[in-house]
Parts: structure tokens; sequence; C-alpha cells
């Protein structure tokens, strides 16, 4: 994409963003805007649904309509508006707090009913917006401020979580794999169905600096050395992020069953024929 094209997509009058230095929320937004090009996707049939947090800003950088919602209830919106819409293309973009923690419910109904939507998730272990504290991500054994000696509660496996809830696409990979964010976020852009796309993002300032990760090239030669390429057979349950281990990155899941519209349809021409058998 050439550098002029960006204005297509980003509100450049309200530059520069707020995020720290480090922070690697702006590639993910840039593999977004790149997978949104790639895939031939008219902005106005388009809209992007955030969250509270620092990646729910990007709501408001986007040059598309854009909903900027409450904590945790981006999926309850972006459900809305597929409902109101069914033809218009729905991102839900946040983070691990916003969409996993207060919002947890609303990501596995949504999956379990395959709204056609995609979801991005950016995760960087923390609540880095409010303070730092530990999340649903965060991995065992890291500091936080509230975990000042060492997480010791079990993180969700997210690609797990979202497969058993019956997501018709996952991949994860880290803000490392610019390529390969760009690749599978079109993948799940243009795929018919609830898709997640969960993007490893460094948080030097809150996360980093208390887990010796202190910038953001840090974190990313991190992701360079710990990143392991998932195989065919590979079970998602082993998927779970250590503190010092082994990122596992890759596409875990790429299926189709009905989405919720189709159930829909169906039940109503069932409905329908079943009230013309009946008046016949």
């Amino acid at each position: 994409m050439q550098a002029t094209a960006i204005e297509q997509y980003v509100r450049t009058d309200r530059l520069p963003h707020i995020w720290c230095s480090g922070c690697g929320i702006g590639i993910v937004m840039r593999a977004m805007i790149e997978a949104l090009s790639q895939s031939d996707t008219r902005l106005d049939d388009a809209a992007i649904v955030s969250g509270i947090g620092c990646s729910g800003r990007v709501a408001g950088y986007a040059k598309m309509d854009s909903f900027h919602t409450t904590h945790g209830r981006a999926i309850p919106f972006a459900t809305g508006l597929k409902l109101a819409n069914p033809k218009l293309k729905v991102i839900v973009f946040s983070g691990d707090g916003d969409l996993f923690a207060i919002g947890g419910n609303h990501f596995i109904h949504a999956a379990r009913r395959n709204m056609d939507m995609t979801v991005i998730c950016v995760n960087n272990f923390i609540y880095g917006m409010t303070g730092g504290q530990a999340g649903s991500t965060t991995p065992p054994h890291a500091r936080t401020t509230t975990t000042p000696y060492g997480n010791f509660e079990p993180p969700f496996n997210l690609p797990h979580l979202a497969m058993a809830c019956g997501a018709v696409y996952v991949a994860r990979w880290t803000t490392y794999h610019v390529v390969q964010l760009i690749q599978a976020m079109k993948e799940a852009i243009t795929k018919r169905g609830f898709s997640f796309v969960e993007a490893i993002s460094p948080c030097p300032t809150v996360f980093g600096s208390r887990n010796e990760i202190p910038t953001g090239l840090a974190a990313m030669k991190l992701f360079k050395q710990n990143s392991e390429r998932i195989r065919e057979g590979f079970d998602v349950a082993e998927a779970g992020i250590d503190l010092g281990g082994k990122i596992k990155v890759g596409k875990f899941c790429d299926r189709d069953r009905p989405t919720f519209h189709d159930r829909l349809v169906r039940m109503e021409h069932e409905v329908v024929s079943a009230q013309r058998t009946m008046e016949g």
C-alpha cells in the first residue's frame, strides 16, 4: 500500500496518536488496514467497533463508520449492527481485557451463535490503560501492579477458547509477523462466520518494564526468538502462553458451519412454509 493511501483509512487530523513508544497497536491497526485494502472491502460497506482500553482507541482513528463502545460491550454492539444490516462487514478491534475479562461472556456466545463478524484482539497480557493490573491473559509468574510477586492465576488460551466456542476461523501471530498477520486478517475478514485473530503485542510501559522486556525492540526480538509455528495436527489445547516460553503461532482453525443469519433465514422459511400448509 502506498503511504498516501493510508489517508483513505486513517483520520490523519487526529494524529499524533496517544499510544506509548514501543506499543504494537499501531502495527496491528496498519495490518488491518492492509487486509481491508487487499480484500477489496469498500469502506462504505464496513464498520469497526471497539471497547474501552488502549486498543479501543483504534475506532477513533479509523476513517470509516466506527463505534467506541462501553467497556466489554463491543461484541454486543457489533451484533446489533450485523442484525440490522446483514450485508455490513463488521470488525471488532479491542484488547484482551475488554474482550475476555468483562466482555468474555459476549465473546463466548457470539462465537457459539457463529455471528458473521471478525474479532481482532490485541493481546498485551495486561490492563494497559488503567494502571497495569493482571488480566485474563496475563502469563503465569508475570509481574504486574496487582501481582508484584508474579501471577498465580491460570490465563486463557485464546485460540483454544475461540475454537471450543465455535469460531470458524482462528489464528494467532505477533507484531513481529506482520506479513502473516495481514494475511490472517484478510482471510478472517473474507470468511463467513465468526472469525478471530489474536495479535500478540508489546506493552513496554506497564508490562515489559516489570518483566525484563523494557522496550518495544526487546519485545520484537523476544517474539522472533520464541515464536514457533504450529504444524498440522497440532493440539490447540497446547497453545497456552508462559512467560519466556514458546509462543505458538499460525492458523489453528478454518472450517465452515451455518452462520446465525443462515439459520435465522432457514427458520423463517420453515415457519412460512408451515403456515401456508396449515392455511391450505
